[in-house]
């Protein structure tokens, strides 16, 4: 199979599996499993692109290397979003679409999660690009590691701590502000996109023998815009301003929306 086949194949695939995920969101109510299906699907894509054998000798150390990354990030994550899934109810961006769209939400879900499917597509040839790196093993693929490394765990604790919060009835309708949370009101998306980041830092090759390796970044500033303007804080701190009130207003004066820096000090609370 061609490079071109491949990667037209794993897109169409990605596609096939959001309508799988938007049968399974109208059959259950649950709006969480199109997260973790489009997230096991771009892990999967990842893991193909990394080890299939286009050219002699591969896959090679760094192929085996990303695929490994991929399936971390893929079960991880998906079972995270899985167990959340079961345990609650409707993930309230989705909630917000369709009290928005209203009796069109059906077929505008569809196009939607399409839309979706390619963009996991284009992230996933962030992957494409790190494993076809010519370059011999060096600094780049310690550095990405050690990007991914901080992100896998940092997405990790900032949902443990999310759900330990969430745990304790004494926290109903409050706001987490514990740990990583009172340094971003999205640690788990900031982390998320440093995941991105690790594979475009892997894609390059320092002496620019592979410039196709710097397309990897229109991965990362993908998902930056997708998270930061699109799917991602705007309609989730939408949700929150009017389930929260005064305390997310207070929470958010405070505190950075996505970068994760020190929270403001000497804030006035909002009275009521």
């Amino acid at each position: 199979m061609s490079e071109l086949a491949l990667i037209a194949a794993g897109t169409f695939g990605l596609c096939l599996a959001m309508a799988c995920a938007w049968r399974v969101r109208l059959a259950t109510g649950k709006s969480g499993w199109i997260d973790a299906i489009w997230t096991v699907s771009t892990g999967a894509l990842c893991i193909a692109y990394a080890l299939a054998p286009i050219t002699p000798g591969q896959p090679d150390a760094r192929d085996w290397l990303i695929a490994t990354m991929a399936a971390l990030w893929a079960l991880r994550l998906g079972s995270h979003i899985v167990s959340r899934t079961r345990r609650g109810g409707d993930d309230p961006r989705y909630a917000e679409l369709a009290q928005e769209w209203g009796r069109a939400f059906p077929q505008r879900l569809f196009l939607f999660l399409q839309l979706q499917g390619l963009a996991g597509a284009l992230l996933a040839l962030s992957a494409w690009l790190a494993a076809r790196n010519p370059a011999p093993a060096g600094l780049t693929d310690v550095l990405g590691v050690a990007v991914f490394v901080a992100a896998a765990g940092g997405e990790a604790l900032a949902d443990s701590q999310l759900a330990a919060f969430r745990r304790d009835p004494a926290n109903r309708g409050k706001v987490c502000a514990r740990g990583l949370w009172a340094w971003s009101r999205h640690p788990n998306y900031f982390f998320e996109w440093m995941v991105w980041l690790a594979f475009a830092i892997m894609a390059v090759d320092p002496s620019g023998a592979w410039p196709w390796g710097a397309l990897a970044f229109l991965a990362p500033l993908y998902m930056f815009w997708l998270l930061t303007r699109v799917s991602g804080l705007p309609p989730l701190e939408r949700h929150m301003a009017r389930s929260r009130g005064a305390a997310w207003r207070d929470y958010a004066a405070r505190t950075s929306a996505f970068l994760p820096r020190p929270p403001k000090r000497n804030v006035e609370p909002e009275r009521s």
